[in-house]
């Protein structure tokens, strides 16, 4: 993944804050604080499909052997570091094998996801995709993540962390150059 371009010169913690609310409709991986536009709050269609499971093998492999994980990652993401990969990913494995209704907790996740990136709901609601095909949705939610530039094998933190690294190399920029 390449992070080498430019990002807008602000303070970190207007970069941090940016990340989550920029809505992406490239397919390709970006950088998440230069992508999108907050003036639009319309829905915008996902990146990938629901079924396109098999555009990132990566992700449509850890998805069907290890849901649990890979719903950890995306609910530490949603929750911006405010829940770990481990915590998420266990109470996702515990109701799925209690209950076999892990889906009941995962649309709340994709309903988040939604309304982070402003996504359309579709292809019905959060829910009933859930039910009706976990496996698909929480593979497009991986990879709608991923595709907006997040690392998901270092949660939150270290995303943050590396956009931290970034908006440090760049130099400062000076308005209006020198004068005399």
């Amino acid at each position: 993944m390449d992070f080498q371009s430019p990002v807008p010169s602000a303070p970190p913690q207007a970069l941090l804050h940016s990340v989550m609310e920029q809505p992406v409709t490239a397919k390709k991986a970006t950088n998440p604080v230069t992508k999108g536009s907050l003036d639009s709050h319309s829905p915008v269609p996902w990146s990938t499909g629901l079924c396109g499971c098999c555009s990132d093998v990566s992700s449509c492999c850890l998805t069907c052997w290890c849901p649990c994980v890979a719903f950890g990652r995306i609910a530490e993401i949603v929750d911006r570091g405010s829940t770990s990969c481990g915590v998420s990913g266990a109470l996702y494995a515990l109701i799925m094998c209690f209950t076999g209704c892990s889906c009941l907790y995962s649309c709340f996740y994709r309903s988040k996801l939604r309304g982070q990136f402003f996504l359309e709901e579709s292809p019905c609601t959060d829910c009933c995709v859930h039910f009706c095909c976990e496996g698909c949705s929480l593979c497009q939610e991986y990879r709608e993540i991923k595709n907006r530039g997040f690392d998901m094998s270092i949660g939150w933190h270290g995303n943050m962390e590396r956009q931290k690294r970034i908006a440090a190399r760049m130099p400062p920029v000076t308005e209006g150059g020198m004068s005399r």
